[in-house]
């Protein structure tokens, strides 16, 4: 595989690298984490940080049910989602919550973004969402269809956002072609060392289905008795995340890669400063 700045090159075929996507993922991801996110969301209505959470980012599929929110985020027990929606559509209109987390991301990174020309990263993020498709990958495809904002900072998180989206619907795919229920992937993240201390709260996930995803993943020898992960279990690890590269890549049109690699040293200039000032406690 030969590499040339921010792209690679895989099986003759131009494909973004993954500091990129780590670089949408961070100026995306933290308005999840804002300090004042809960009541951002409670001034419109809503009630509690994951009411606010599932409702504002599944308001860009419109106002969708616990049952799609449950397919679409994958990763979360069930039963919290239920416990948000579809109350909160009955609490706070899609509008008025799409206006606030607007309102909500352009504070919180505004700090990442000293000395990054804006306007430049807003062009190039926006200029590639037509390259994208969108078959297969619903949050991208209701975030895409969003109206784009005039602010600039606002475009660039839309975009973003989109694009995060994006890889993320394709890693959902790979990892349901795995046979990897919501618990399992969580097992096998905490296990890999790729999710947050405390994941299985976070997530929702009660004792006896944590357990339960243990012992599944524990069946095909991916985590050991202690639960820590396997050779084979970072083996499979490490093809979920070259599968999900591959099926991004396969979505993305030579013309949006171009795009995109025009403006990706601005994005991870952005993602570094974020993570600098604090702003993304995953990086922690």
């Amino acid at each position: 595989m030969a590499r040339a700045g921010p792209r690679w090159v895989h099986n003759g075929r131009v494909t973004l690298r993954r500091s990129f996507w780590h670089a949408v993922e961070t100026i995306h991801h933290v308005v999840y984490f804002a300090p004042d996110a809960k009541a951002t969301f409670e001034a419109v209505g809503l009630k509690g940080q994951w009411m606010g959470y599932f409702a504002s980012r599944s308001a860009a599929l419109g106002v969708p049910g616990p049952e799609v929110v449950v397919a679409t985020f994958h990763g979360f027990a069930p039963r919290l989602v239920h416990r948000a929606l579809p109350a909160a559509w009955e609490l706070a209109s899609r509008d008025d919550i799409l206006v606030a987390r607007h309102a909500l991301a352009r504070r919180t990174i505004a700090p990442g973004f000293h000395g990054v020309d804006v306007a430049a990263l807003a062009t190039g993020l926006q200029a590639a969402l037509p390259g994208l498709d969108l078959g297969g990958r619903p949050l991208a495809a209701g975030q895409v269809g969003l109206p784009v904002p005039a602010d600039e900072l606002d475009a660039v998180w839309h975009a973003a956002s989109a694009l995060r989206e994006f890889r993320g619907d394709s890693h959902l795919a790979v990892l349901t072609a795995a046979g990897l229920d919501g618990a399992m992937a969580n097992v096998l993240a905490v296990a890999a060392g790729m999710a947050m201390t405390g994941q299985q709260q976070l997530r929702g996930w009660t004792d006896e289905e944590w357990a339960a995803g243990a012992d599944r993943l524990r069946s095909r020898g991916w985590i050991g008795g202690d639960d820590a992960i396997t050779e084979e279990g970072i083996v499979a690890r490490t093809q979920i995340e070259t599968d999900t590269d591959h099926a991004t890549a396969a979505g993305i049109s030579a013309d949006a890669v171009a795009h995109l690699s025009s403006i990706a040293d601005l994005a991870v200039t952005a993602s570094k400063q974020i993570v600098a000032e604090g702003i993304d406690p995953t990086a922690h």
